[in-house]
Protein backbone atom coordinates (compact mmCIF):
# COMPACT_ATOMS: atom_id res chain seq x y z
CA UNK A 1 0.00 0.00 0.00
CA UNK A 2 2.74 2.38 0.52
CA UNK A 3 4.17 1.89 -2.70
CA UNK A 4 0.79 2.51 -4.31
CA UNK A 5 0.48 5.77 -2.10
CA UNK A 6 4.16 7.30 -3.08
CA UNK A 7 3.35 6.48 -6.62
CA UNK A 8 0.53 8.39 -6.17
CA UNK A 9 2.42 11.26 -4.44
CA UNK A 10 4.80 11.17 -7.44
CA UNK A 11 2.16 11.51 -9.84
CA UNK A 12 0.22 14.20 -8.04
CA UNK A 13 3.94 16.21 -7.65
CA UNK A 14 4.45 16.00 -11.56
CA UNK A 15 0.48 17.05 -12.46
CA UNK A 16 0.99 20.26 -10.54
CA UNK A 17 4.26 21.09 -11.73
CA UNK A 18 2.80 20.68 -14.91
CA UNK A 19 -0.29 23.07 -13.87
CA UNK A 20 2.17 25.32 -13.02
CA UNK A 21 4.19 25.66 -15.77
CA UNK A 22 1.27 25.60 -18.42
CA UNK A 23 -1.72 27.14 -16.98
CA UNK A 24 -3.56 27.71 -19.48
CA UNK A 25 -3.53 24.36 -20.46
CA UNK A 26 -4.43 22.80 -17.54
CA UNK A 27 -5.98 25.33 -14.91
CA UNK A 28 -9.57 26.83 -15.21
CA UNK A 29 -11.48 29.15 -13.93
CA UNK A 30 -12.31 28.81 -9.70
CA UNK A 31 -15.71 28.03 -9.42
CA UNK A 32 -16.02 28.40 -5.53
CA UNK A 33 -14.74 32.44 -5.68
CA UNK A 34 -17.10 33.07 -8.90
CA UNK A 35 -19.99 31.43 -6.82
CA UNK A 36 -18.96 33.92 -4.04
CA UNK A 37 -18.37 37.16 -6.00
CA UNK A 38 -21.94 36.49 -7.59
CA UNK A 39 -23.48 35.67 -4.04
CA UNK A 40 -21.94 38.88 -2.48
CA UNK A 41 -22.84 40.99 -5.34
CA UNK A 42 -26.57 39.41 -4.77
CA UNK A 43 -26.50 40.39 -1.41
CA UNK A 44 -25.53 43.82 -2.05
CA UNK A 45 -27.76 44.47 -4.37
CA UNK A 46 -30.68 42.49 -3.05
CA UNK A 47 -30.27 43.10 0.52
CA UNK A 48 -31.46 39.64 1.40
CA UNK A 49 -33.11 39.97 5.15
CA UNK A 50 -32.73 35.74 5.06
CA UNK A 51 -30.46 33.01 3.50
CA UNK A 52 -30.36 29.78 3.27
CA UNK A 53 -27.57 27.69 2.29
CA UNK A 54 -28.22 23.85 1.63
CA UNK A 55 -26.36 21.22 2.28
CA UNK A 56 -23.39 22.95 4.08
CA UNK A 57 -23.35 21.40 7.15
CA UNK A 58 -20.18 23.04 9.18
CA UNK A 59 -18.51 24.11 6.03
CA UNK A 60 -20.89 27.14 5.16
CA UNK A 61 -19.99 29.44 2.40
CA UNK A 62 -21.09 32.79 4.09
CA UNK A 63 -21.02 33.65 7.52
CA UNK A 64 -23.70 34.63 10.05
CA UNK A 65 -23.48 38.36 11.31
CA UNK A 66 -23.45 40.03 8.12
CA UNK A 67 -26.67 41.25 8.36
CA UNK A 68 -28.94 39.04 7.87
CA UNK A 69 -30.32 35.62 9.60
CA UNK A 70 -28.38 32.49 8.21
CA UNK A 71 -30.05 29.52 8.06
CA UNK A 72 -28.62 25.95 7.28
CA UNK A 73 -30.32 22.91 5.94
CA UNK A 74 -28.58 19.80 5.23
CA UNK A 75 -29.47 15.81 6.01
CA UNK A 76 -27.02 15.77 8.81
CA UNK A 77 -26.01 18.04 11.74
CA UNK A 78 -22.47 18.36 13.42
CA UNK A 79 -20.95 19.73 16.08
CA UNK A 80 -20.56 23.98 15.44
CA UNK A 81 -23.81 23.67 13.35
CA UNK A 82 -25.62 25.67 15.68
CA UNK A 83 -22.64 27.96 16.32
CA UNK A 84 -22.15 28.69 11.89
CA UNK A 85 -25.78 29.46 11.35
CA UNK A 86 -28.79 31.33 12.86
CA UNK A 87 -30.96 28.59 12.47
CA UNK A 88 -29.97 24.87 11.49
CA UNK A 89 -32.57 22.20 10.10
CA UNK A 90 -32.46 18.67 9.58
CA UNK A 91 -33.94 17.38 6.42
CA UNK A 92 -33.53 17.67 2.63
CA UNK A 93 -33.68 20.18 0.02
CA UNK A 94 -36.35 17.59 -1.48
CA UNK A 95 -38.88 18.31 1.27
CA UNK A 96 -40.62 21.73 2.10
CA UNK A 97 -39.10 23.93 4.15
CA UNK A 98 -40.51 25.04 7.51
CA UNK A 99 -38.88 28.88 6.55
CA UNK A 100 -39.36 31.32 4.15
CA UNK A 101 -36.34 33.16 2.63
CA UNK A 102 -35.02 36.15 0.18
CA UNK A 103 -31.86 33.97 -1.31
CA UNK A 104 -30.59 30.33 -1.36
CA UNK A 105 -27.55 28.63 -2.15
CA UNK A 106 -25.51 25.81 -2.30
CA UNK A 107 -22.19 24.35 -3.50
CA UNK A 108 -21.67 20.66 -4.68
CA UNK A 109 -25.07 19.88 -3.58
CA UNK A 110 -27.55 18.69 -5.95
CA UNK A 111 -25.98 16.00 -7.61
CA UNK A 112 -26.27 14.19 -4.34
CA UNK A 113 -29.97 14.31 -4.26
CA UNK A 114 -31.78 11.57 -5.55
CA UNK A 115 -34.77 13.71 -7.29
CA UNK A 116 -33.49 17.52 -8.02
CA UNK A 117 -37.30 18.11 -9.64
CA UNK A 118 -38.64 17.94 -6.27
CA UNK A 119 -35.62 19.83 -4.75
CA UNK A 120 -35.84 22.81 -7.39
CA UNK A 121 -39.74 22.88 -6.70
CA UNK A 122 -39.02 22.93 -2.97
CA UNK A 123 -36.34 25.81 -3.18
CA UNK A 124 -39.25 28.21 -5.89
CA UNK A 125 -41.50 27.82 -2.76
CA UNK A 126 -39.53 28.17 0.18
CA UNK A 127 -38.34 32.08 -1.69
CA UNK A 128 -40.11 34.49 -1.04
CA UNK A 129 -41.63 37.05 -4.08
CA UNK A 130 -37.99 38.78 -5.64
CA UNK A 131 -35.70 36.02 -3.89
CA UNK A 132 -32.63 34.32 -6.01
CA UNK A 133 -31.07 31.23 -5.99
CA UNK A 134 -27.63 30.17 -6.84
CA UNK A 135 -26.02 27.14 -6.86
CA UNK A 136 -22.80 25.06 -8.32
CA UNK A 137 -23.57 22.04 -9.40
CA UNK A 138 -21.05 18.97 -10.88
CA UNK A 139 -21.91 18.00 -14.07
CA UNK A 140 -23.04 14.56 -15.21
CA UNK A 141 -21.08 13.59 -18.21
CA UNK A 142 -17.95 14.66 -17.48
CA UNK A 143 -15.70 11.80 -17.23
CA UNK A 144 -15.22 11.94 -13.51
CA UNK A 145 -18.66 12.11 -12.46
CA UNK A 146 -19.12 9.05 -14.75
CA UNK A 147 -16.38 7.18 -12.58
CA UNK A 148 -18.02 7.69 -9.45
CA UNK A 149 -21.21 6.26 -10.43
CA UNK A 150 -19.37 3.21 -11.93
CA UNK A 151 -17.23 3.14 -8.45
CA UNK A 152 -19.72 3.74 -5.72
CA UNK A 153 -19.54 5.08 -2.43
CA UNK A 154 -18.42 2.15 -0.99
CA UNK A 155 -15.22 1.61 -3.63
CA UNK A 156 -14.47 5.67 -3.32
CA UNK A 157 -14.50 5.82 0.40
CA UNK A 158 -11.47 3.37 0.01
CA UNK A 159 -9.81 4.83 -2.67
CA UNK A 160 -10.20 8.45 -1.83
CA UNK A 161 -7.30 8.05 1.25
CA UNK A 162 -4.70 6.62 -1.57
CA UNK A 163 -6.08 8.53 -4.88
CA UNK A 164 -6.83 11.93 -3.11
CA UNK A 165 -5.38 12.03 0.44
CA UNK A 166 -7.13 15.20 2.36
CA UNK A 167 -10.47 15.24 0.24
CA UNK A 168 -11.57 11.87 2.06
CA UNK A 169 -14.05 14.95 4.34
CA UNK A 170 -16.11 15.92 1.54
CA UNK A 171 -16.23 13.33 -0.69
CA UNK A 172 -17.66 9.58 -1.08
CA UNK A 173 -20.90 10.56 -0.48
CA UNK A 174 -23.61 9.10 -2.68
CA UNK A 175 -24.08 10.47 -5.82
CA UNK A 176 -26.77 10.33 -8.30
CA UNK A 177 -26.56 13.53 -10.64
CA UNK A 178 -30.57 13.76 -11.27
CA UNK A 179 -30.54 16.41 -14.04
CA UNK A 180 -27.15 17.56 -13.55
CA UNK A 181 -26.17 18.71 -16.74
CA UNK A 182 -26.11 22.65 -17.89
CA UNK A 183 -29.31 22.04 -20.00
CA UNK A 184 -31.07 19.64 -17.75
CA UNK A 185 -31.05 22.12 -14.84
CA UNK A 186 -31.83 25.34 -16.19
CA UNK A 187 -34.83 23.57 -17.91
CA UNK A 188 -35.81 21.79 -14.54
CA UNK A 189 -35.65 25.16 -12.65
CA UNK A 190 -38.16 27.01 -15.60
CA UNK A 191 -40.64 24.38 -15.42
CA UNK A 192 -40.29 25.15 -11.47
CA UNK A 193 -41.49 28.54 -12.28
CA UNK A 194 -38.39 30.67 -12.10
CA UNK A 195 -37.02 33.62 -14.52
CA UNK A 196 -33.69 34.85 -15.52
CA UNK A 197 -32.48 31.49 -15.50
CA UNK A 198 -28.47 32.06 -15.86
CA UNK A 199 -25.97 28.92 -16.63
CA UNK A 200 -22.71 28.97 -16.19
CA UNK A 201 -20.21 25.91 -17.44
CA UNK A 202 -17.08 25.29 -15.95
CA UNK A 203 -14.55 22.36 -17.99
CA UNK A 204 -11.70 21.68 -15.39
CA UNK A 205 -11.91 18.71 -12.72
CA UNK A 206 -8.91 16.80 -14.45
CA UNK A 207 -7.65 16.68 -10.26
CA UNK A 208 -9.46 14.21 -9.67
CA UNK A 209 -6.94 12.36 -12.21
CA UNK A 210 -4.06 14.13 -10.87
CA UNK A 211 -3.04 10.34 -9.28
CA UNK A 212 -1.90 9.21 -13.01
CA UNK A 213 0.19 11.56 -14.88
CA UNK A 214 -1.12 10.33 -18.70
CA UNK A 215 -4.68 10.11 -17.12
CA UNK A 216 -4.27 13.96 -16.13
CA UNK A 217 -2.76 14.90 -19.29
CA UNK A 218 -5.50 13.15 -21.53
CA UNK A 219 -8.74 14.30 -19.51
CA UNK A 220 -7.35 18.19 -19.81
CA UNK A 221 -6.81 17.68 -23.38
CA UNK A 222 -10.57 16.34 -23.51
CA UNK A 223 -11.37 19.56 -21.23
CA UNK A 224 -10.11 22.05 -23.47
CA UNK A 225 -11.48 20.68 -26.55
CA UNK A 226 -15.04 21.03 -24.55
CA UNK A 227 -14.60 24.02 -24.16
CA UNK A 228 -13.22 25.49 -26.95
CA UNK A 229 -15.73 24.01 -28.77
CA UNK A 230 -18.45 25.17 -26.13
CA UNK A 231 -19.88 21.30 -25.81
CA UNK A 232 -21.45 22.27 -22.54
CA UNK A 233 -22.74 18.77 -22.07
CA UNK A 234 -19.29 17.39 -21.07
CA UNK A 235 -18.64 20.42 -18.09
CA UNK A 236 -17.28 19.76 -15.42
CA UNK A 237 -19.64 21.46 -13.64
CA UNK A 238 -22.07 25.08 -13.35
CA UNK A 239 -23.29 27.76 -11.87
CA UNK A 240 -27.09 28.22 -12.19
CA UNK A 241 -28.92 31.73 -10.87
CA UNK A 242 -32.49 31.88 -10.81
CA UNK A 243 -35.03 34.43 -9.27
CA UNK A 244 -38.29 34.01 -7.87
CA UNK A 245 -40.45 36.85 -9.66
CA UNK A 246 -43.92 35.90 -8.45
Amino acid sequence: MSAIKKFVQWNRCICRQVSHIFPRAFSGDNYIEDLLLIIEAAIRTKQPKTILEAGGVDRPLLKKGNGFKFIGVDIEKRDGCDHLYDQFIVQSVEDAMPVAVDMIISITLMEHVPDNRRAAASIFQSLNPSGSTYHYIPSGLHPYSISLRLVGPAIQKFLIPILRPGAEAVTGYPAFFNYCTPKAMGNLFKDAGFTDVKVKPYYRANDYFAFFVPAYIFISLFENLCKAFGWRIFASGFIISAERSR
